[in-house]
């Protein structure tokens, strides 16, 4: 049994070096998730809901490129639970730029792989398995305190 054992880790050690040589993309697309090791893009974009207007600067990770080019979008933004608002996009992003992140803080936009939405924080957070950061709000988040369901209209600036 003991040899079994050994082989079988063996065996899994070779297949993640063999995974690593053969996809080094998907090596390299699971670092440089910590925001103190991403950089901020040149992208810029607008979310306009209730007469309130915010802008966010995007990472540069494959979710984010993923998500600005399927702007201009027209949405709807809806409070979920009392710490976020969501809303829903027309499909799934790529899960590239997944992987755990730290410094969680009010102001991050990030999206939830698992159910397809944006998740625009205003109160504290904690990472969770398939959330993925994709930006922050560049200054301040006021407009999501306001509690209720809006149209939500996203473009890039």
């Amino acid at each position: 049994m003991v040899s079994k054992s050994k082989s079988l880790s063996r065996r899994s050690v070779l297949g993640s070096m063999i995974a690593t040589a053969v996809f080094p993309q998907l090596t390299r697309a699971q670092q440089g998730n910590d925001p103190s090791s991403q950089e901020a893009s040149k992208v810029k974009i607008r979310m306009t809901f209730n007469g309130q207007t915010m802008t966010a600067t995007l990472y540069d990770n494959a979710s984010a490129r993923d998500f600005a080019s399927i702007l201009p979008l027209d949405l709807k933004i809806e409070d979920y639970s009392t710490n976020e608002k969501i809303s829903y996009l027309p499909h799934k992003l790529t899960e590239a730029g997944s992987g755990p992140f730290k410094n969680e803080r009010p102001g991050d936009l990030c999206y939830y792989a698992p159910w397809g939405n944006l998740a625009l924080f205003h109160s504290g957070y904690r990472y969770s398995s398939g959330l993925i950061r994709l930006g922050r709000f560049d200054d301040g988040f006021e407009p999501l305190l306001m509690r209720g369901e809006f149209p939500l209209r996203i473009e890039q600036v």
